[in-house]
């Protein structure tokens, strides 16, 4: 009998296998990283071939520690970094270059010129999203317009488009010999191509973007069995596709519109359940598509995009050497009482949420002679909590709800330094669950819900648990200080490229 289900969860740093039990628990994990390539300034790229092999080795890794078998599996999800956008040939299977990351910023003339007409909200009213070069769809454009011969054969259906979980869905399922060319309604909402009341490519925005469909997936649920994998996971079927931040909120089992969950990993990004029908935002925020089960009602989500949170963890580390590894940044931030006066703005590829300024520039303010690198890890903490804050304003003006809690998840909230400070600047509780890694939790219970491995959402709620619950202490006159001092310096980092 299978008694759990996998889910592999492939982020922008690493790919991994989690395998959970009935109860959400973690059985086994494997993790593995890949590299981080970087061309050009503003060029992030992947190599789509490495993040495959590494997620059959951790699939491999993963079932083996515990001497687990793919009978043993009722089912498996992907959950995976959305907007990293790849082409490949559907013959060989070969991508025709490498993937182009969320983060890349190399769309950005395409960005400005489309944006002359109409406007940066042109396609708002559709697909929920300003123009950005966040988005797949204008990553595909580039991919098409500057690798030889690649349009010619999207057009005539040789050439595949995918973000990671087609990718990956495609190769499990057979890749050149039959594989599965889809993707799920929260990754499609995510390339700008998708109408979000339709659920359907738009044929007006292929056009202005100068997309073929033939190259596009097929849009499916999030949850449903789209077919069997081959492999070390032969048999088992494929039934949960999630974006990652999408997977986190069904992970946090925030089913009920109003509730919001913030994940901090290399970005940050919360998200809103606002129920079933897209809730347009005049704050900067992006209306997207939280998650659809089956046949069920779509249920859409407000979200704020952070670029850059645990990567400015990661940029002390590897370019300055400020730490020398990421869990080295609580003990150095907790050897100053303060930030003596510091604050760092991480516009390292422009500001999103609620700004979407792609001409900012990070900048490190207030610095004098007293300050040490204790003052500057606990700054680089305390911007990601301003940014989240920023978030959740946000979200209060476009809703009207005041979120009473937050529930927080992601690798850096086993740091308890940033925990606490998140209290204390949004004045509200935040709580980290038992499990957190709910990202990947999402995922299988997607596959779980399609498969019956879980009979409902109330049973995935009774799973949650609260590990730990931090309440604000800091005193309103400091609070306002701080957020004034990050407002100042958010302001002076904005068109700094322009």
């Amino acid at each position: 009998m299978a008694n759990y289900v996998g889910a592999i969860d492939q982020g922008t740093t690493s790919s991994r296998f989690i395998v959970f039990d009935r109860a959400g628990n973690i059985v086994s994990v494997a993790q593995k990283e890949h590299a981080q390539i970087y061309p050009k300034p503003g060029y992030v790229e992947h190599d789509p071939l490495e993040i495959w092999r590494n997620t059959q080795e951790v699939v491999d890794k993963a079932l083996e520690k515990k001497g687990l078998t793919a009978r043993d599996l009722a089912a498996i999800g992907i959950t995976n970094q959305r907007e990293t956008t790849l082409i490949w040939d559907k013959r060989t299977g070969a991508p025709l270059h490498n993937a182009l990351v969320w983060q890349d910023t190399r769309v950005d003339p395409i960005v400005q010129d489309l944006a002359k007409e109409g406007g940066p909200d042109r396609l708002r009213s559709k697909t929920g999203l300003p123009l950005a070069s966040y988005f797949s769809g204008l990553k595909l454009r580039w991919l098409l317009d500057n690798v030889p011969g690649a349009r010619a054969k999207a057009e005539a259906g040789d050439v595949l488009f995918g973000n990671i979980d087609t990718w990956l869905v495609w190769n499990l399922t057979g890749g050149p010999a039959g594989g599965r060319h889809i993707t799920d309604v929260t990754n499609a909402s995510r390339t700008q191509l998708m109408n979000l009341h339709s659920l359907t490519w738009d044929e007006e925005i292929l056009n202005l973007f100068e997309i073929p469909k033939a190259c596009l997936p097929t849009i499916l649920s999030s949850s449903e069995v789209y077919g069997d994998a081959s492999g070390v996971l032969a048999g088992v079927p494929i039934a949960g596709i999630l974006g990652d931040q999408q997977a986190a909120l069904v992970g946090q089992t925030c089913f009920q519109p109003g509730e919001a969950k913030n994940t901090y990993g290399t970005g940050c990004f919360m998200l809103m359940n606002t129920g079933e029908k897209p809730y347009p935002s005049t704050c900067g925020l992006l209306t997207t598509v939280g998650y659809r089960f089956g046949t069920a009602k779509t249920v859409y989500a407000l979200e704020g995009s952070i670029a850059i949170a645990g990567a400015l963890v990661q940029w002390l580390r590897d370019n300055l050497g400020i730490i020398g590894s990421s869990t080295d940044i609580e003990p150095l931030a907790r050897s100053v009482e303060d930030n003596g006066g510091v604050t760092i703005v991480p516009a390292f590829s422009g500001l999103f949420a609620p700004h979407w300024n792609a001409d900012a520039r990070g900048l490190i303010g207030g610095l004098t002679r007293f300050v040490t690198k204790g003052h500057i890890a606990r700054a680089a903490l305390e911007a990601t909590a301003f940014q989240t804050r920023e978030v959740l304003d946000a979200m209060a003006k476009d809703t009207g709800i005041a979120v009473k809690e937050l529930r927080t998840d992601g690798g850096m909230v086993i740091n308890e330094l940033l925990m606490q400070f998140q209290a204390d600047v949004l004045n509200v509780p935040v709580i980290r669950p038992q499990v957190i890694e709910t990202t990947a939790l999402g995922a299988a219970y997607a596959a779980g819900l399609a498969t019956g491995f879980w009979t409902g959402t109330d049973e995935l709620e009774r799973n949650w648990a609260v590990d730990k619950r931090w309440k604000p202490s800091m005193e309103a006159a400091r609070r306002d200080r701080l957020n004034a001092e990050w407002t100042k310096a958010v302001a002076r980092s904005l068109d700094w490229a322009g």
